[in-house]
């Protein structure tokens, strides 16, 4: 049985508690062992950590001591899957750049706020990760994220819709749903999930479901991969 770690905290607008909800039934659903945390203390145990399969952070807007990033990215590194949503997973801790480097990005700004009306764009590519879902319509908050170059785009949508000092600039084509490696881990994000009535819209809910399943094999597919350590080379950001 594979195990999952749901984290959520920080910023109650966000519904954490219900986000954590929804995931949990998504999970036990696919026969997953679930502990649900609302304390950044799940992530002081780093062997427990490397023994799961699944790490879900819902923890918008906080701060976050250095030992327990270490200690997740660590796990990451080693196998272990990290996926989540929004806010909950990148706007987390603004001030720590290790934490949105193993992302792959960070919120900026949602121009218009919510209910701000824009359309949701599948992205051909070789991932089989979305494949039969249909570009949809959403009203929520739009993010501008500032994002890893290293990503692999799965779906993007259009800037500007609302005013704002971005609109003068070109259209440009922003990343919603992403995935990423972190040392032989796998990441993935999907910024939509500003509460939890946008999580259970069925293709936003589906997209989820299958993010977290994919990052949750990757240690089934470790097979001759290796990593010498955890990444050491990231202590100017730690003074």
């Amino acid at each position: 049985m594979k195990k999952a770690l749901i984290v959520w905290g920080g910023w109650l607008g966000h519904q954490p508690e219900e986000v954590a909800a929804i995931f949990k039934g998504v999970l036990e659903q696919e026969g997953f062992e679930v502990e649900v945390s609302n304390t950044l203390a799940a992530f002081d145990d780093a062997p427990k950590l490397k023994s799961l399969d699944l790490i879900i952070p819902i923890w918008t807007m906080d701060e976050i001591s250095q030992e327990r990033v270490n200690n997740v990215s660590a796990a990451v590194q080693s196998g272990v899957g990290l996926a989540g949503c929004h806010g909950g997973m990148c706007d987390a801790f603004r001030n720590n750049v290790d934490w949105q480097f193993m992302t792959g990005g960070n919120w900026v700004a949602h121009p218009g706020n919510d209910g701000t009306p824009h359309r949701i764009n599948i992205v051909n590519t070789s991932s089989t990760l979305m494949e039969g879902i249909q570009d949809f319509d959403v009203s929520t908050e739009q993010y501008y994220l500032h994002v890893d170059p290293a990503v692999e785009v799965l779906a993007t949508t259009r800037f500007p819709v609302a005013d704002g000092p971005h609109t003068l600039n070109k259209a440009v084509d922003m990343p919603v749903v992403w995935t990423k490696r972190w040392g032989v881990g796998r990441v993935f994000y999907c910024s939509l999930g500003h509460q939890a009535n946008i999580i259970e819209l069925p293709p936003v809910k589906e997209i989820m479901r299958r993010g977290f399943m994919w990052v949750a094999e990757g240690k089934s597919k470790l097979e001759g991969s290796k990593l010498e350590g955890a990444y050491t080379g990231m202590q100017d950001s730690q003074v």
